[in-house]
């Protein structure tokens, strides 16, 4: 049985911890990660840690008094990391009302291209001469192999002499963070991929140094010539450009953020005693008067009230067109003014406003972790001492079995060659950033394209769904009456008469079926006459005068109902209105609910996909049959209270079906939670982030289909990622350890074990960068 459960459940536990966000300095690998979790959740007070890799965030919540920041990185400074708090957890309530919180775009990035600059400058100083020297190893290969290639033009002695210099300013000036690794290692008992780099490399280093510096030695124990400074500088440098790579690839996974950001406005034109003051935007407060100009960014949100104008709302909502906005309408900060100027009331600003609110979300949303990821994670978390330990067994075994049967000088060769190996080639990094990587691109794909997805495990669930529920009102339908249809009833009565005489009466009313006949007036030209006398009759109806004629606008009466022309049309769930001209039935209006755009190709896209759509509706069965039958639906749930659809959810959850359920997000909000996956349709600014695990900005059904696409798109990845980070590590550890040997005679030079190493980590964040490129269907 399936409780109705919670989507936000990444922060299940807020309401009784304090939750923190700290940006996380010196993370290199999922071994890291794995570090910091372990060494926090040691610490009492600390309720929950979560480490992401690829975000380099950590979230800590306290179940007791928070600790201070010098507290926090009193624990984690000795492994070598720093926690840097984010802007969040410190605003009072009066504080994220009033102020404006303008994300600072050229700050967002800021940790991220200081690192890739660094990381930038080690590339530069390391790979000119690590490619000279792996292109020297290279020909004294060929040479050996292919007899008619002269042999090196530097004889072995000297190539040993420069290239000592070389790898000591490698170890201790270029390579300095894989010593501290080392460090760390003994001191504390804490391994990452620095670790075993500098584990790897230094042994190369310390070795080569003690058979050249000491050709006796060398003699006494019968070692062989051979030195590996080589391997050291070749493995250093692709190693820092591997990160580099890396770190430049991690940086776009993130740019859809960067773009959100970048909608900000700098500034507003605030009108104060009818003068125009140009002010930063984050300065503005509610109730402001502001000013937009053409071509201008709109800076908080707000309503028009003077002016009107074309608006490009593309950048936020996914909206292809721009869209009109006129006196009364409201408006989304970030969105572009593209005609006319306009003035309107600052309503909501800083971190209230619609742009705000998405780059929280997704920030949120690119930080969280997917259930897929945990294998990855407990793997990450033994990972370095397992490699630590196979790097010994394989030394220990060349030493002792390899010494017997090859003799000591080839078994120490070998044996070096695979211990070296086996710490270069085996990196977590790749393990750590398969899913992250994804996650974080396929959500701000989501973005860009107007989903929002609220955390990494909706976008899994999604891509698991069978079943999409949605709601009739809102979802499939607009939500609003429109005019379908005007029938004269009298002949001396035309259609356009009838309009224009219900539309005057109507005028005076606020119910929303007048707003629609005055609207359907307006829009086809006819000028609304002027009536005296208007009397609105609860129940019934409204009327007024036109000069003598009496004009009456009511529903129908229980025998008028009952005519098979009528009652057919009010089981297609159409309202009709009767309107009387001096008490005489004249005509019938004719409205109804009608289907959003790209309903039907939607409905059809998701069958496409193998899913099961059912329609569910309080409406009457003749009503909602009508509506999916024009909407391309087969199953229908008719005549159900809002209360009851969440049991009609968990009655297809107990058949086996993994269920979305589409609504609005205010009365089906019990069966969004019930669902699997709950889809909010919001429209304009009136969101509702908090009721489901994805909101669809302005309603639009056809953004269902591209969001399961977007989430099995990311899903796969995600399996690819973890598939060749897995069989890379799978396949990579044995071949390093000589596992080619006996049948091949063949060991792998530990150079290639770090190009191989540099390559995993780029490869899994490329295959990531790829959902970039994708079309959403």
């Amino acid at each position: 049985m399936r409780a109705i459960k919670s989507h936000n459940r990444i922060n299940r536990n807020s309401n009784s911890m304090d939750e923190v966000t700290y940006r996380v300095k010196g993370m290199h690998c999922a071994s890291c990660a794995a570090i910091i979790r372990k060494k926090l959740l040691a610490v009492t007070g600390i309720g929950n840690v979560e480490v992401n890799q690829a975000t380099e965030q950590a979230k800590i919540s306290f179940s007791d008094r928070p600790l201070s920041d010098k507290e926090l990185n009193d624990i984690v400074t000795k492994y070598g990391y720093e926690l840097v708090r984010e802007n969040n957890g410190t605003d009072t309530a009066a504080a994220k009302a009033e102020t404006i919180n303008v994300v600072s775009v050229d700050g967002l990035f800021a940790d991220k291209e200081e690192q890739l600059e660094r990381q930038r400058k080690l590339v530069m100083r390391s790979m000119p001469a690590a490619i000279v020297v792996f292109l020297l190893m290279m020909w004294d290969i060929a040479s050996t192999v292919f007899r008619t290639l002269p042999l090196m033009p530097l004889s072995m002695e000297i190539f040993n002499g420069i290239t000592m210099i070389l790898a000591s300013i490698f170890i201790f000036r270029i390579g300095t963070q894989f010593l501290d690794g080392i460090g760390r290692f003994f001191r504390y008992g804490t391994a990452n991929m620095d670790t075993l780099i500098g584990i790897g490399t230094f042994s190369a280093f310390t070795y080569s140094s003690l058979v050249t510096i000491f050709p006796s030695l060398r003699e006494q124990l019968a070692l062989p010539s051979h030195t590996y400074f080589d391997v050291t500088i070749v493995v250093i440098g692709f190693v820092h450009l591997g990160k580099y790579l890396e770190v430049r690839s991690r940086l776009k996974t993130g740019e859809a953020i960067g773009r959100l950001a970048g909608l900000q406005a700098k500034s507003a034109l605030l009108i104060r005693k009818g003068e125009e003051i140009e002010i930063p935007a984050d300065k503005v407060k509610k109730g402001n008067l502001l000013l937009v100009k053409p071509g201008a960014k709109i800076p908080v949100d707000g309503i028009i009230t003077k002016g009107n104008s074309s608006i490009d709302e593309s950048m936020v909502t996914g909206e292809p067109f721009p869209v009109d906005r006129k006196e009364g309408d409201s408006v989304m900060a970030g969105t572009i003014n593209k005609q006319g100027s306009f003035t309107f009331t600052a309503m909501k600003v800083g971190k209230e406003t619609m742009l705000a609110r998405i780059i929280a979300m997704v920030e949120e949303a690119q930080g969280s972790k997917a259930p897929i990821q945990n294998i990855a994670d407990r793997i990450a978390a033994v990972f370095v001492p397992a490699v630590l330990a196979i790097a010994a067994v394989t030394l220990i075994v060349w030493l002792t079995v390899g010494s017997s049967i090859l003799g000591f000088q080839t078994a120490i060769s070998y044996a070096i060659m695979g211990f070296v190996g086996i710490l270069i080639i085996a990196c977590p990094c790749a393990l750590g950033l398969a899913t992250p990587t994804a996650i974080i691109t396929g959500i701000g794909k989501g973005a860009e394209n107007g989903i929002l997805i609220r955390n990494a495990e909706s976008l899994e669930r999604l891509s698991r769904v069978n079943t999409i529920v949605l709601d009739k009102t809102g979802t499939i339908t607009k939500g609003a009456p429109t005019l379908s249809d005007t029938i004269p009833l009298d002949n001396g009565i035309t259609a356009e008469a009838l309009l224009q005489y219900a539309a005057g009466v109507e005028r005076y009313s606020e119910h929303p079926l007048a707003e629609a006949i005055v609207r359907a007036a307006k829009t086809t030209g006819l000028e609304l006459p002027k009536m005296t006398g208007f009397v609105a009759t609860e129940g019934f109806g409204v009327k007024a005068r036109k000069g003598d004629i009496l004009v009456t606008v009511r529903k129908p009466d229980m025998q008028e109902v009952l005519r098979p022309t009528l009652n057919a049309m009010l089981n297609q769930g159409k309202t009709i209105v009767i309107v009387e001209i001096d008490k005489k039935a004249a005509g019938m209006i004719v409205l109804s609910d009608t289907l959003k755009e790209g309903v039907k190709e939607s409905i059809a896209a998701l069958k496409n996909k193998g899913m099961r759509i059912i329609m569910m509706t309080g409406d009457n069965p003749a009503s909602a049959s009508h509506i999916a039958s024009l909407a391309g639906i087969d199953e229908v749930i008719a005549g159900v209270l809002p209360i009851e659809k969440a049991a009609k959810i968990h009655a297809l959850q107990n058949e086996g079906k993994i269920v979305a359920m589409a609504g609005d997000g205010i009365n089906d909000a019990p069966a969004l939670a019930q669902a699997d996956v709950g889809i909010a349709m919001a429209t304009g600014t009136d969101i509702a982030m908090e009721s489901a695990g994805i909101t669809l900005l302005k309603g639009d059904i056809r953004k269902i289909p591209q969001a399961v696409a977007l989430s099995r798109t990311t899903m796969r990845i995600i399996r690819q990622n973890l598939f060749w980070a897995f069989i890379y590590n799978i396949i990579g550890i044995p071949l390093a350890t000589g596992a080619l040997y006996p049948v091949f005679g063949i060991v792998l030079n530990p150079v290639f074990s770090g190009i191989a190493m540099a390559g995993s980590s780029v490869s899994v964040v490329s295959n990531s960068l790829r959902l970039k490129t994708i079309k959403l269907r």
